[in-house]
């Protein structure tokens, strides 16, 4: 799904990514839902706030496989790729931990070019075995 690159776009793919992992049958307490809602908030404000483009949206997928729940942001950035490994930001920085946070939570998380459309895609996958379902939400 696309969404504005404005706050209050990452706002809307966050609590969209929280209601479809409910209705995949993740309530909203559960770990997989707080903890996807999470990577999904900190990846979205990272595309708003570094990949944004001035009149171009940002796109949200989320899919669910046997083993995994994933979540990929892309957006039409290409040359602000995230470090493979994030690092401590400076003292008393106010931001630059949002990708440590991701590294902390997500059990695989990277970059990828974006397919058919300038600028990339972070993604990030947490451990959670389904009951042998498939699933994708764009």
């Amino acid at each position: 799904m696309r969404f504005s690159s404005t706050p209050r776009g990452a706002r809307l793919a966050r609590r969209l990514v929280s209601d479809r992992l409910d209705a995949w049958g993740h309530p909203y307490t559960s770990t997989a839902n707080e903890t996807l809602t999470l990577i999904t908030a900190e990846l979205a404000a990272n595309a708003v706030t570094h990949g944004r483009v001035a009149g171009r949206d940002f796109e949200v997928r989320l899919s669910a496989g046997e083993e995994a729940l994933r979540v990929a942001v892309s957006d039409t950035r290409a040359e602000h790729v995230p470090p493979p490994s994030p690092s401590e930001p400076p003292g008393e920085a106010e931001s630059g931990r949002g990708l440590m946070l991701v590294a902390a939570l997500a059990d695989k998380w990277g970059t990828a070019p974006r397919h058919a459309a300038p600028g990339k895609t972070v993604w990030a996958e947490v451990h959670c075995p389904l009951t042998g379902h498939s699933l994708t939400w764009d």
